[in-house]
């Protein structure tokens, strides 16, 4: 029995899966139409084919069959079986994604091509059918060329390399070229639903669709649409014009949050003299809001506590290996201690956002970046922003839309040069005309020239030098921070393309930082750079750089493989929890020696961040354990209770003094501090403690 790679419905925010039929699996493939004969059996079956590919696989995976890289074109070949029941449909040919220009042919005739690697495109291949289906199913020939073009800087391509290289190729990783997210068939009237877009109404009672239909017949065929658990009737009505918009409302509604991320199924049926088209969308009730420098989601302050996922997989590339893949990620993240994932620089196939929503994770999404200015580059960059409004704008897990990222596409020279200003602002505005019930990003973390949140992205491989920079940036001394954009290039990066502090009237969050070169220097600094931000009460949270390892990039609290690394003891959840323990006026040396101690007596200041939604009162205890040891592992010498602290939600707490004797028997040890509520453990932190002497005998 043939396994179908990838074999789950491919578009469930669209879903019209009651008539579809998967075309991933086996393809012919063939990369020089000159030695295959392709062009000379386009029409059918003749001509030799060298290859088999695997879809939906981009050619230099291994799990393509393929593997090999820098090839600037493909092409693919494959029979397909149109049902017999499908007969007076229209026969629908859906492509998820293709890296980069697509042409496709239908029986020798071409049907159309399509630009973008990352934006889903379709074609009706019915006309171009050498039979229709009757009484028997229906055999049709198939062939797609892909042009992957190695030069990529004038084309959306994100974290892809490119040849020559981005100016970003340090970062970057093995290219995902042709066609690399699942290919199916589908069956439709010829009236037909073409777009369905919701948004929670004002009061979060009810959902505004907008509906858009095509087809001769639309005029005058009649159309239904039913909230699932609405508790009322569906909307019915008569079609005068292709674009509806309807206010469903919901009586006892239930409003989408991470604890609870309910969905409503809207279905959505159109009846035509053409025949009755059925789609099924969904969405939540949920509003995202900027007051001041607070992001609110349903009216209560959100702290972004977030990292930055990639999209990449090894064998696969940017291409989920199953659906589970999506569902992983997505768990990992939550153990973690995190609540918002940014995708980053990829418009991610729609089955990871459509598990986003019913998990309740919060997601950052934005498009693929392009790697030089051009007029060309620029209106690549912006074809991509309907197409992601329309196929992802649905999804309640979505709370914030990005556009740029770091200046890549805009030759890192914005504050200098007004067009590059008035790209992004297009952008922005382009993005805003078609969604504005999310906070739109600019320029993620340098020179932002309108935006709705003001990010910022500080790197440096120790917590004391990191926390300097901080420091001047939100204290308003500085209006710019060091960058390094290659090796011994350090550049100052300004924040504000009209120069001066950050803004203290919009949201500010640092959404990308993290330092060091092993898993454990990276514990260590995930530990101290996290509890740092949370001293600052106005911010509105991070982004820590990255989930996973990608390739040669190895930043990731996870390895390639999804496996946790090794990170000194320092549990992630710990740094990233909703109440963590910030100690305070400690510079930690490296990792195993953040404070160097006279005698034994040990005594440090700490406070508690707490982002819950109501106040809390915890109970201190304290202890002294082997240094590396995660909390588990704790061999308890002397545990002491401390102070009870009174915390409020987004308030930094009262600075109390945890002090602890260190056992007489050890010259280290790693004082652990945990935080006690109604008797469970809500927070906890460490400080590895050495004795000077110690320190001046490894030293002689």
């Amino acid at each position: 029995m043939t396994v179908v790679p990838r074999p789950e419905y491919p578009r469930p925010h669209f879903d019209r899966s009651h008539a579809w039929a998967s075309l991933n699996g086996s393809w012919d493939f063939a990369a020089d139409p000159q030695q295959s004969g392709i062009e000379r059996g386009l029409a059918g079956d003749t001509g030799e084919w060298p290859s088999r590919i695997t879809v939906p696989f981009a050619w230099e995976t291994a799990a393509s069959g393929i593997g090999l890289q820098w090839m600037p074109c493909g092409w693919y070949r494959r029979r397909a079986i149109v049902p017999a029941d499908w007969a007076g449909q229209r026969v629908i040919l859906h492509f998820g994604a293709a890296h980069h220009l697509a042409t496709v042919w239908v029986d020798g005739a071409e049907v159309g091509s399509h630009e973008g690697g990352y934006t889903p495109f379709e074609f009706d291949i019915t006309d171009h059918l050498s039979n229709s289906p009757d009484s028997s199913d229906v055999a049709c020939s198939i062939v797609v060329r892909v042009d992957a073009p190695l030069d990529k800087r004038e084309i959306a391509h994100g974290k892809q390399r490119s040849v020559p290289r981005d100016d970003y190729d340090s970062c970057a990783f093995t290219p995902s070229s042709g066609i690399w997210q699942p290919v199916w068939l589908e069956a439709r009237p010829a009236t037909y639903v073409e777009a369905i877009a919701l948004r929670p109404t004002s009061g979060l009672d009810g959902i505004v669709a907008q509906i858009r239909l095509a087809g001769a017949r639309a005029l005058g065929s009649r159309l239904r649409v039913d909230v699932v658990g609405s508790g009322g009737p569906a909307a019915e009505l008569t079609v005068d014009a292709v674009d509806q918009r309807l206010v469903l409302p919901i009586a006892n509604p239930v409003r989408w949050e991470p604890a609870r991320p309910h969905l409503y199924e809207v279905k959505v049926e159109l009846v035509s003299e053409d025949g009755v088209d059925r789609v099924v969308a969904s969405t939540g009730l949920r509003r995202v809001a900027v007051d001041g420098d607070e992001i609110l989601l349903n009216g209560s302050r959100l702290y972004v506590r977030g990292v930055l996922d990639q999209g990449y997989w090894p064998g696969t590339g940017m291409t989920a290996p199953s659906d589970d893949a999506f569902v992983t990620d997505l768990e990992l993240a939550r153990a973690a201690g995190y609540n918002v994932v940014r995708k980053h620089l990829k418009l991610e196939d729609p089955r990871f956002l459509h598990h986003a929503d019913r998990l309740g994770m919060l997601v950052w999404a934005e498009p693929a970046s392009t790697g030089t200015f051009t007029e060309a580059a620029v209106a690549r960059f912006e074809a991509q922003i309907e197409p992601m409004v329309e196929r992802d704008g649905n999804h309640p897990s979505i709370v914030i839309w990005g556009l740029y990222n770091e200046e890549w596409g805009l030759d890192w020279d914005v504050p200098a040069d007004p067009a590059k200003q008035d790209a992004v602002r297009h952008a922005v505005h382009a993005l805003r005309e078609l969604d504005t019930s999310r906070p739109i990003v600019d320029n993620s973390g340098w020179t932002h020239v309108e935006t709705d949140l003001v990010d910022w992205h500080i790197y440096d491989e120790h917590p004391s030098g990191w926390a300097d920079k901080v420091a001047a940036l939100l204290s308003g001394e500085a209006g710019s921070f060091p960058v390094s954009i290659a090796v011994d290039i350090i550049v100052d990066k300004l924040l504000m393309a009209h120069g001066g502090p950050p803004p203290t009237d919009l949201p500010n969050l640092n959404s990308e930082y993290g330092g060091g070169y092993t898993s454990i220097e990276r514990g260590w600094n995930m530990r101290w750079q996290t509890q740092e931000l949370r001293k600052y009460d106005r911010l509105s949270g991070y982004i820590w750089t990255e989930l996973y390892d990608v390739e040669h990039e190895t930043a990731g609290i996870y390895t390639f493989a999804r496996a946790l690394k090794d990170h000194g003891g320092n549990d992630p959840i710990a740094a990233n929890a909703e109440t963590v323990i910030v100690v305070r006026e400690i510079k930690p040396v490296e990792p195993g020696r953040d404070l160097v101690v006279a005698g034994r007596d040990v005594a440090v200041e700490v406070q508690i961040s707490h982002h819950g939604t109501t106040p809390s009162r915890v109970r201190l205890v304290s202890m002294w354990g082997p240094l590396f040891a995660p909390l588990a592992a704790m061999r308890v010498s002397t545990s002491r209770d401390g102070a009870t602290i009174d915390v409020k939600p987004f308030v930094l707490s009262d600075a109390v003094v945890v002090s602890n004797r260190m056992p007489d028997d050890v010259e280290s040890a790693r004082l652990r501090i945990i935080a006690m509520s109604e008797g469970e453990i809500v927070a906890s932190t460490c400080v590895d403690v050495v004795l000077e002497t110690s320190v001046h005998s490894d030293n002689g």
